[in-house]
């Protein structure tokens, strides 16, 4: 059966009502409200409380949704974290029996240990979830492993799914007209005439662009919007990458996106079991020009894992799949799976951005900040 001491809910209310001032000077007894549950007490001892207190406040104010685990001696919430909602893309068996499960409109690889208790029921909460198309609610620890799985109760204020991927229509087969003009567009854009080449920045321009998008990133302990949560390496790349953009045409420039595709197992000092696991990764582009006009190359931009722009080449090496699959578009393209979706508004960016957020406070909290002393 699912932890009794495991509970999922909107957070309802805190009470008494939040005060910064009054919880870091430990003299308030925080009770939280969760929809439908009993209420849960913060344990003014603990000095995660007032973190949990603030992170619980804001999850108040968005009604969003909370897992809390508490101590079953005393009562008291002694780990946070937050569920993700979405659709079971696949759930198979893996050769070491644990049963690997991908979410829609995430690149992050899940996995539900075979030795879980609970993994029979899980199990089924997911073939059912994947048959009826039904969103679910999964919760993941700090270690990669999942620890809860259940479907979300009706009438919860639920953050709107996106629609589902469109479906991929078969590719047909290129008629002569087609043939030709694809032949002309490439050798308009050859890269010898000049016209390419100064259309590229500088490497020293480029290198200044990458500082800029990495002085946003968040502090992990505190996570002030509008930064970027490059140190929470284990989903929302779309977001990021997004948001990257968005900052880089506001500048001037012209990005592009570079998407890769594979069982990706990506080391990091960013996450405390050292390495990241997905599907598929994004990350923008720049075009760059060499010391003479007919020399241009496209760098990617990804603070997540680099502390520079680097070449496509070196960024698909790091990700642990030689075999993974590169895939550029232009920047338009929130999601590029199965079928575009588009954020031209940079709503679901923001929407996003602050759950990742979210996430990396949580984590800092529970395991402290990145990058993690035991990682090389």
């Amino acid at each position: 059966m699912p932890n009794p001491n495991a509970f999922i809910a909107p957070v309802r209310g805190l009470a008494p009502a939040y005060d910064a001032a009054q919880i870091r000077r430990a003299e308030v007894d925080i009770t939280v409200s969760l929809d439908g549950l009993p209420p849960l007490r913060l344990d003014p001892k603990d000095p995660r409380t007032p973190a949990y207190a603030e992170v619980l406040e804001s999850l108040r104010q968005r009604s969003g949704l909370v897992y809390a685990e508490t101590d079953p001696t005393t009562g008291r919430i002694q780990r946070l974290l937050l569920p993700r909602l979405g659709r079971v893309l696949s759930a198979e068996r893996d050769t070491a029996g644990d049963l690997a499960l991908s979410l829609d409109h995430s690149h992050a690889r899940l996995r539900l240990p075979a030795g879980h208790g609970d993994f029979a029921a899980f199990e089924g909460v997911l073939r059912e979830a994947l048959l009826s198309r039904a969103p679910v609610l999964v919760t993941v620890d700090d270690r990669l492993g999942v620890i809860d799985i259940r479907l979300p109760l009706p009438g919860w204020p639920l953050p709107p799914l996106l629609p589902p991927f469109p479906d991929v229509p078969p590719p047909r087969e290129p008629s002569f007209l087609r043939w030709l003009i694809e032949r002309f567009w490439l050798f308009w854009r050859w890269p010898w005439w000049p016209w390419w080449w100064f259309g590229c920045l500088s490497l020293s321009r480029a290198n200044q662009v990458f500082a800029q998008m990495q002085a946003t990133s968040c502090a992990p302990l505190t996570t002030p919007a509008p930064c970027i949560p490059f140190l929470y390496p284990d989903d929302g790349c779309f977001a990021r990458a997004h948001e990257m953009c968005r900052l880089m045409i506001a500048m001037g420039l012209e990005p592009q996106k570079v998407w890769i595709r594979g069982r990706l197992r990506t080391p990091t000092r960013n996450h405390p079991a050292c390495h990241v696991l997905w599907g598929w990764h994004v990350a923008p582009t720049l075009c760059v020009r060499g010391n003479w006009f007919w020399m241009r190359q496209t760098v990617v931009i990804d603070p997540s894992l680099f502390a520079g722009p680097v070449s496509k080449t070196t960024w698909k090496s790091v990700q642990g799949d030689p075999s993974a699959t590169l895939d550029d578009t232009s920047p338009e393209p929130y999601f590029h799976v199965g079928g575009d979706v588009f954020d031209p508004g940079y709503t679901m960016t923001q929407q996003h951005l602050i759950e990742y957020r979210t996430e990396l406070r949580l984590r800092s909290i529970n395991q402290g900040p990145p990058p993690y002393a035991n990682c090389p």
